[in-house]
């Protein structure tokens, strides 16, 4: 990519048609205007803050804006963007004249005033994932963005994975017939006590807390920030949101309707949220179960099983296969696909969409039903019981 002007931007990018809602297969040089390369700023410079703004950056879009509550993480942004100015109170950033999108990658409990605030200075939004720390909050994200001018990408990248839409065609076809049970699951070996030793840096805790409740410094608590349910939903928001999405997708169903989920704390000592848990979900037509132990390496990282009457088919980071039903003791595939979920795929669809105004391929609208899911369980979890959801998205009995 050429770095002198907005004439190249987005130069020869293609995106495969079949990952695209709406956007266009190919984007226009003259993406933006004559004169100046697309600029954006990036509010939250932690490690996939500054993960975006390097993938932003190879499209040939300009880094001139970075803001983040601590020092270390602000410093080390601007060194991988030139001429950028820095911010720790990102309202200021937003103020900044000539920032066409902004990236947002803050703690879950700052994604409801971060994209509001975002809104209110008319700039477009790619914004990370899960949607919202709150059932509630989901609701008024949802009811923000309606009728609204601006492009709001959120980051569940398997909505732009081509890997996910030739799994999802697979099903269209038949292969795998009725489908009565999906089991997700997501393991790590990665769990262990919280550090709470001082943070090597200056930080506005102030700011970190934002509209959570006030407290003393403690250290945990901003380097496992998705782990407390101040800020977070834990683990089953964090993973689960990207698990739910897929098997909305593909099973083309609305969000569960109860939810029970048990789970605890083995190793991961300090947080507030489980790292080994099991989730059991009801929907309209089938069921699905989502568990994830951060203790164990077998069967490493995620997958989802759609269990058929005539197939089952198993995705996960690095493709699918189906097996005919039954399968035999070789389980040898009848259909194979080596895949991926590339976030670049996902910001170019955004890119795509900044400059013909169309919808992008996850919206706050998928995004809220997404989450529902993850969200019904951890009441469900929190409280000890089943967790019925209701039509709304909102109401829990």
């Amino acid at each position: 990519m050429q770095d002198s002007n907005r004439r190249d931007f987005l130069k020869g990018v293609a995106v495969p048609a079949a990952t695209l809602a709406v956007a266009p297969l190919f984007v226009p040089r003259s993406a933006f205007g004559a004169n100046d390369r697309p600029a954006y700023g990036v509010i939250a410079t932690g490690g996939r803050g500054r993960y975006l703004n390097k993938k932003f950056m190879k499209t040939g879009c300009q880094p001139v804006a970075m803001c983040d509550v601590y020092e270390p993480n602000l410093q080390a942004a601007l060194s991988d963007s030139p001429g950028a100015k820095g911010y720790v109170d990102y309202q200021e950033l937003l103020a900044q004249p000539g920032v066409d999108f902004v990236v947002l990658a803050g703690p879950d409990h700052h994604h409801m005033p971060m994209l509001f605030a975002s809104l209110d200075a008319k700039k477009d939004v790619y914004a990370e994932k899960p949607l919202s720390r709150t059932l509630e909050e989901a609701g008024q994200m949802r009811k923000r963005v309606a009728g609204i001018k601006q492009i709001v990408q959120v980051g569940h990248q398997r909505r732009s994975s081509l890997m996910i839409h030739k799994a999802e065609e697979a099903i269209e076809e038949g292969m795998l017939g009725r489908v009565a049970l999906v089991k997700a699951q997501w393991n790590w070996n990665i769990a262990r006590e919280l550090d709470n030793s001082a943070l090597p840096g200056k930080i506005d805790w102030d700011r970190f807390l934002g509209t959570a409740p006030k407290r003393p410094v403690e250290p945990r608590r901003y380097r496992n920030w998705r782990h407390f349910w101040d800020y977070a939903g834990g683990n089953m928001t964090d993973q689960g949101a990207h698990l739910m999405d897929t098997v909305l997708r593909l099973m083309k169903s609305p969000p569960p309707t109860a939810a029970v989920c048990q789970g605890y704390i083995a190793k991961s000592i300090g947080q507030e949220g489980p790292d080994v848990f099991m989730a059991s979900f009801e929907f309209e037509k089938f069921l699905a179960t989502w568990s994830l132990d951060y203790c164990s390496s077998y069967e490493n990282g995620w997958s989802i099983t759609f269990l058929g009457d005539a197939g089952t088919m198993i995705i996960n980071e690095e493709g699918f296969e189906v097996f005919g039903e039954p399968a035999n003791e070789k389980k040898e595939p009848v259909m194979t696909y080596k895949g991926g979920i590339p976030v670049e795929s996902h910001i170019d669809n955004f890119l795509a969409c900044v400059k013909t105004r169309n919808q992008p391929n996850c919206t706050v609208e998928v995004a809220q039903r997404a989450v529902a899911g993850p969200h019904l369980a951890n009441i469900a979890y929190r409280e000890g019981r089943k967790a019925h959801l209701a039509a709304d998205l909102l109401t829990v009995s």
